[in-house]
């Protein structure tokens, strides 16, 4: 039985779910939509964490990927788009989008030391990720032809662009209250 496979591929689906998280709730908190009993400290931290969970898992995405006996990718492979043996058009999707998170992620290393409109300005890139890592999961994932993973990838998307026409018309989404 090939592990590193199934470990690729747990790796790759978590960490767009995760991904997908941290992009709903930076659109929460741009939004500036009001959670009762959730305060706004605690929806920003939570909104890192997911970021730093999404990019631990992309972490064992790739490097179960250069382990993987069946179908090895070299270095070379996962830091060059376009090189990849396997669907190399498709990889390269997720190659940039894994690219431009460790770019956005030292942008927010050093925060404190850039000016708020740069760092808002590179912080829309965000949704370049999603969207490549979107892309990449539907075009290279091996469980794209499932039911359960295009319920996943239409159900996220149907969120995001929800929640992006929202923040970008003006409109704050109201959560229910919690019980």
């Amino acid at each position: 039985m090939n592990y590193a496979w199934y470990v690729a591929r747990a790796g790759g689906m978590l960490s767009f779910v995760l991904l997908t998280a941290a992009v709903v709730l930076g659109l929460l908190l741009s939004n500036k939509a009001s959670l009762r009993r959730w305060p706004r400290f605690a929806l920003e931290d939570v909104h890192r964490f997911v970021g730093l969970l999404a990019g631990t898992f992309i972490f064992i995405h790739v490097g179960a990927l250069l382990v993987d006996s069946y179908l090895p990718f070299s270095l070379t492979n996962i830091l060059i788009p376009g090189t990849a043996p396997y669907r190399p058009i498709s990889v390269a999707f997720g190659v940039i989008a894994a690219e431009l998170l460790v770019a956005l992620a030292v942008t927010n290393h050093y925060r404190k030391a850039l000016s708020y409109r740069f760092w808002r300005r590179a912080h829309y890139l965000n949704f370049a990720v999603w969207l490549l890592a979107l892309v990449h999961g539907i075009a290279a994932g091996t469980d794209r032809g499932t039911t359960w993973a295009l319920a996943l990838y239409i159900g996220t998307a149907s969120v995001v662009t929800g929640l992006t026409a929202s923040r970008f018309a003006g409109s704050a989404p109201q959560a229910a209250p919690i019980r």
